[in-house]
């Protein structure tokens, strides 16, 4: 639901939202009549019984307006001001990432208990840290919105990769194309974030580069490969091969983890596991066969971040899935393949 100044309906079991930045993720994507809703931050609000959205902030008029529309809250030009009015529990930054770690830091020292931060948590890896030490220095919880850590096909996949039903986890390979011409830096810092993020996410490893093949990533044509390594403790590394292209006329985002007995495919449209069998073509020899495919149903990837963060705002000692520490480890990923475009 949404609030105003003086309502009278009974809120003090309901936790006021607000939202600075009124562009697509925040908002107006909630149009697209294909993607699952919620696709967007005030939607997620809007259904999440717990919560109340209290107002939205933007620097652009035409933004104010389209907000206020759509949802019945008061738009602001001043996150200053849209604090001081509502002092919500929940501050949500939906703001371009070179201006993340201005308004988390404004929401912390303001008292608010938790924040959420769209992706890429920072734009830079100071600002990222920075970020993260904010938890360090108020008692406000962060939470970086990536999304995949709360959708239930990534949550299933991630079931089954540590079930062992599919073996040792060997290596990774995971392609990124968004479109013709965009600069592979960019479609790598926006989208990259989110291809990192659930790698990590879904090996339970933390991702870090050695090297790139391929165009050099200032490039907006032709191919890199990115090779990296997932490290984890008391074990082996193991290989990952990102291919980030463009001149491509649609999208694709999606891994496959190869397994010693199988492998697992996921991605924009794509959930498949495949399971080793004798093989029907070869004798002594074992081939894979496709056991399940497709993902059933809704995922909640953004009802599931939201009930995350209510949990955090009346459960202080709740740990969120996706923090600002997860956040900082894309960064510090991103920051070091950057070194090498």
């Amino acid at each position: 639901m949404s609030i105003t100044p003086g309502d009278s309906h009974d809120l003090h079991d309901l936790i006021k939202v607000a939202i600075v930045g009124l562009g697509r993720i925040a908002s107006l994507l909630e149009e697209d009549t294909l993607r699952e809703k919620p696709c967007t931050h005030a939607g997620a609000v809007a259904a999440n019984a717990s919560c109340a959205l209290a107002a939205g902030c933007d620097s652009e008029e035409e933004r104010r307006k389209l907000f206020s529309e759509r949802w019945g809250v008061p738009a602001f030009a001043s996150a200053e001001e849209m604090l001081t009015e509502y002092n919500p529990q929940i501050f949500i930054v939906a703001t371009h990432p070179d201006s993340h770690y201005r308004y988390c830091r404004l929401a912390a020292e303001r008292g608010v208990p938790v924040i959420i931060c769209e992706k890429p948590l920072a734009d830079t890896l100071s600002a990222a840290r920075k970020i993260t030490a904010l938890e360090r220095q108020y008692p406000s919880v962060i939470i970086t919105n990536h999304e995949r850590r709360y959708s239930a096909d990534y949550i299933k996949a991630k079931e089954i990769l540590k079930s062992g039903k599919l073996g040792t986890l060997l290596n990774i390979r995971a392609v990124l194309y968004m479109g013709k011409n965009k600069r592979l830096l960019d479609v790598f810092w926006h989208d990259g974030t989110h291809l990192a993020d659930a790698i990590m996410f879904l090996s339970g490893a933390v991702l870090k580069h050695r090297k790139r093949r391929g165009v050099k990533l200032s490039s907006s044509s032709g191919t890199a490969w990115l090779e990296g390594e997932l490290r984890q403790p008391d074990a082996a590394a193991i290989p990952v091969i990102m291919e980030i292209g463009a001149g491509r006329d649609h999208l694709v985002f999606e891994m496959e983890f190869s397994c010693a007995n199988g492998r697992l495919r996921i991605g924009n449209g794509v959930f498949e596991v495949w399971e080793s069998g004798e093989s029907p073509y070869a004798q002594k020899f074992k081939s894979l066969f496709k056991t399940e495919e497709g993902f059933c149903g809704t995922t909640g990837y953004f009802s599931n971040m939201l009930a995350d963060a209510v949990n955090c705002a009346r459960k202080p000692e709740h740990k969120p899935v996706s923090s600002a520490s997860c956040g900082l480890a894309v960064i510090e990923y991103l920051h070091s393949v950057k070194a090498w475009r």
